[in-house]
């Protein structure tokens, strides 16, 4: 049997994130963001509040089968989790991010769900007309 000797070996680079640097990897980061509302999510999971939000943190990886949990949970598709992800160098506005941030919360996500669990297609766009006259109120107050 052929033993490689350790003089051969090349080293390998230092690692930029991961285990041992204390940097997460950006997609578990990606990832983490999208687990929210972790209270609700730590008890359906069976974990604690602190376990979820190491999650959220990119602190923690999630396995395959948590993040097929998480998504049955959410009721979204895993893809949910990685829809977006973005090149590391992609830059992003102000403007974006905060739009994106915002899609991402869990009171946009219930809102949608519940939004298109209205079935009747008329009183979802009642809804919606309602909706838009509340935000421009709001708008004429505050600008």
């Amino acid at each position: 049997m052929k033993r490689s000797s350790p003089d051969l070996e090349e080293p390998k680079p230092a690692p930029k994130y991961g285990r041992g640097t204390g940097v997460p990897n950006p997609i578990d980061v990606h990832v983490g963001a999208r687990v929210r509302n972790q209270e609700t999510l730590a008890n359906a999971l069976g974990l604690t509040f602190q376990q979820v939000q190491k999650y959220e943190g990119g602190a923690n990886r999630v396995s395959a089968s948590r993040l097929s949990a998480m998504a049955e949970i959410l009721g979204v598709p895993i893809s949910y989790f990685f829809g977006d992800l973005q090149q590391e160098d992609a830059d992003l506005s102000p403007e974006d991010k905060q739009w994106r941030e915002q899609l991402q919360r869990p009171e946009t996500i219930e809102f949608i769900r519940l939004y298109y669990a209205i079935s009747d297609q008329k009183v979802r766009h009642q809804f919606l007309e309602m909706a838009k006259t509340v935000a421009a109120t709001f708008e004429a107050k505050t600008g």
